[in-house]
């Protein structure tokens, strides 16, 4: 049985790539910052990115290594350098000191647009250092990601449910539901002919969709027809600030996140899908946002 050291799996794409793993038969050494249940085929390993020897602790034994772990929210520059490029360049590391060859890194398609984002400037970054390493590295730019359990994109459901959408100038994105970007993670980690290469992943909807489109298809899966608002970019800024100052920490339409979301074009490059050979979409979104929505009522979000 191969093990994998894998971080971020206490976070949302964690989470559910950690089952991934399990049911795919490898042995999983897991960063976690508290303490866990008891989990079939896991080795929790306390520790933090920025603590060296339980990186060591966390890559000993391992055959490869699948770094999830990284910050989307943070109230400044440090925060992003600390979480996604310390941390990254601490994984790197870490496994070099191990002996473990295979690299597979998550990062964002901020890092496409470097200039948009204190986010994304750190995404780029750590990207660099993952593609200059001496690994054999992956990297992969998920879109967004929604799903049972997802946080970030829980206000657009909450707000669908009322009737509306607030939504950034118009644009078109990409997304891609949880469980099917966990699969691609635990499919790279062993796949022939991925060495060295970067894979953008979506649901398949060519040329992605259009804000109001993904709002309106939010709204079908809450059962409500939506009224969508395009919010020029100042005041979506705007919005950003007064989100910071209210919510503080918890702030999800943050000023640097308005920054990225006023961007035309957050859809995936076809030519760096993966070959369907290697890995489809499974969950439709419509489909997907459905569930998404059951989980929500069942754990009492809405």
């Amino acid at each position: 049985m191969k093990t994998v050291a894998l971080t971020g799996a206490t976070g949302f794409v964690g989470r559910i790539t950690l089952g991934r793993l399990v049911a795919a038969g490898w042995h999983v050494r897991a960063l976690t910052r508290r303490d866990q249940p008891k989990t079939a085929g896991v080795t929790w390993v306390h520790g933090r990115l920025d603590d060296t020897a339980s990186l060591i602790e966390l890559c000993d034994g391992a055959d490869a290594v699948l770094h999830v772990a990284g910050v989307v929210n943070a109230p400044d520059a440090a925060g992003f350098e600390s979480g996604n490029v310390a941390g990254t360049a601490n994984m790197i590391a870490a496994a070099q000191l191990a002996g473990i060859d295979r690299f597979v890194a998550v990062s964002s398609l901020a890092a496409r647009e470097p200039a948009l984002s204190i986010y994304g400037a750190s995404k780029a970054k750590a990207e660099n250092l993952v593609k200059t390493s001496t690994l054999d590295w992956t990297v992969v730019r998920p879109p967004g990601v929604y799903g049972p359990g997802d946080t970030e994109m829980f206000d657009m459901f909450r707000i669908a449910a009322k009737g509306w959408a607030l939504l950034p100038p118009r644009g078109r994105v990409s997304v891609i539901h949880v469980d099917d970007l966990a699969r691609l993670l635990v499919t790279l980690l062993s796949a022939d002919n991925v060495s060295k290469r970067l894979f953008e992943a979506d649901d398949g909807t060519a040329d992605g969709w259009s804000h109001e489109a993904f709002a309106k298809a939010i709204g079908a899966a809450v059962g409500r027809n939506i009224t969508a608002v395009h919010a020029p970019s100042f005041l979506l800024k705007f919005a950003g600030w007064a989100d910071r100052a209210v919510r503080g920490p918890k702030a999800k339409l943050t000023p640097d996140r308005a920054n990225y979301l006023a961007h035309p074009d957050w859809t995936i490059d076809r030519g760096a899908a993966p070959a369907p050979s290697l890995w489809v979409p499974e969950i439709a979104t419509p489909a997907g946002l459905k569930d998404t929505v059951s989980w929500y009522r069942k754990h009492g979000w809405m």
